[in-house]
């Protein structure tokens, strides 16, 4: 629910801000609220989903509003990394679009966003593995310690690592007892985290060797 919600959204208003966005002082404040926004505690996202999605929305504590929720968290995250890739394109291979007849729009989508691939695939991924690893979010939203099922919908509550591990470590009658269970929680969490950023690098990796090879 993070992913389709604010990798799409991140990376067309990277676009406009890079490619279309004049630079006037609407948008360069747009650009530093995004930035600023960056560095918003987790827990106020928190506060900030239960007050729109569950109440104000309706969406009450489901896996709906913790994803819409984390995918807030992780948009500045996105939109930063994918205008910076945008920026790091050569302005020749616009140009040279555009002299060949292409429109603003062929030119970008032809020419510009693949060789920005890397940056926004690195950017995104590793935005997504902040989010995995978010307890404060999703504990306001939708959250649950056990269920004996998974979710039949998006309108369910779910469980997550993060906050299991929590429960475990802190919250739990027999922490002594229930220990090797949360070292387990937390070396898969770790572990996925880890094969998130090793597959962000090995994308961008391959990637800028293909736009290399194609130049």
């Amino acid at each position: 629910m993070t992913t389709v919600f604010a990798i799409p959204l991140g990376i067309c208003t990277a676009i406009y801000l890079s490619e279309y966005a004049n630079n006037n002082w609407i948008n360069r404040l747009m650009r530093a609220s995004i930035r600023n926004l960056a560095g918003v505690p987790s827990i106020i996202y928190g506060l900030f989903g239960v007050a729109v999605f569950v109440q104000g929305m309706g969406l009450g504590s489901s896996v709906l509003s913790s994803g819409l929720t984390l995918g807030l968290l992780t948009l500045p995250y996105i939109i930063t990394t994918t205008e910076e890739a945008l920026k790091n394109v050569p302005h020749s291979y616009r140009e040279g679009a555009l002299a060949l007849g292409a429109t603003k729009w062929e030119a970008i989508w032809s020419n510009v966003l693949p060789s920005a691939v890397p940056g926004i695939v690195t950017g995104s991924i590793l935005g997504l593995s902040r989010a995995a690893g978010e307890t404060a979010p999703i504990l306001f939203t939708g959250v649950a310690f056990y269920l004996r099922y998974l979710p039949s919908s998006i309108h369910d509550s779910f469980m997550a690592m993060p906050y299991h591990l929590y429960i475990l470590s802190t919250q739990h009658h027999a922490i002594e007892e229930v220990r090797p269970l949360a070292y387990g929680t937390a070396l898969v969490l770790l572990s996925l985290v880890f094969v998130l950023n090793i597959l962000a690098f090995i994308i961008r990796y391959r990637y800028r060797s293909f736009n290399q090879a194609r130049v």
